[in-house]
């Protein structure tokens, strides 16, 4: 059976935030590797400084798109963009302690580890999307059968109810007879509330 609709958004979604997903992971192995080339004796610490400050840049940008993205796929570390806004230069790290450089380290790591379990998730889930499964992308959900959305049974079945009652209200307003009509139902059923036939 072809995926519907609904489902190949979900699958383009999902595509499209493991992308975005790998993308950043890249970069952030690449800001890795910059920090760690730079105490290595014959680099050239000016291109690594620039090197460095234009990897920032684009791991701040691509977070933020990467966030409103994936949404509740979104499981980073929590300290992953302070690891990057206090990293202000390559210098300024090494002029630290040892401790505070194995600190930063220690934090690029687990944020590491995060960014790889939020992409085997992403994956995890287009797979299930590929086999038929209800999942949900970012910010859109599948929740029971698979269809092209709307209303559901229960909102469609309040609004059906809504309706009739507002003709009928309608009705005894405007027509007179159709007034009469139901008052005098009423009455024989409820006398107690709406009087006595008459």
């Amino acid at each position: 059976m072809a995926p519907n609709k609904k489902l190949l958004k979900i699958m383009e979604i999902l595509d499209r935030n493991i992308h975005v997903t790998r993308e950043f992971m890249n970069d952030w192995l690449l800001f890795n590797q910059i920090l760690s080339a730079y105490p290595s004796p014959g680099v050239n610490k000016a291109q690594l400084e620039n090197q460095f400050l234009k990897i920032k840049s684009k791991l701040a940008r691509e977070h933020q798109v990467l966030k409103e993205s994936l949404g509740g796929d979104y499981k980073f570390d929590g300290n992953t963009m302070n690891i990057v806004s206090n990293a202000t230069n390559l210098e300024t790290i090494y002029s630290q302690s040892e401790v505070a450089i194995k600190k930063l380290q220690n934090e690029w790591h687990r944020a590491f580890i995060a960014i790889n379990e939020t992409l085997g998730t992403l994956e995890d889930k287009k797979s299930r999307a590929e086999a038929g499964e209800m999942v949900s992308a970012g910010s859109i959900q599948s929740v029971g059968p698979v269809g092209g959305g709307g209303m559901s049974e229960k909102a469609k079945k309040n609004a059906m109810i809504f309706a009739v009652i507002a003709v009928v209200v309608g009705l005894m307003v405007a027509v007179p007879q159709v007034r009469e009509l139901y008052m005098g139902s009423l009455r024989e059923f409820f006398p107690d509330v709406f009087g006595e036939p008459q």
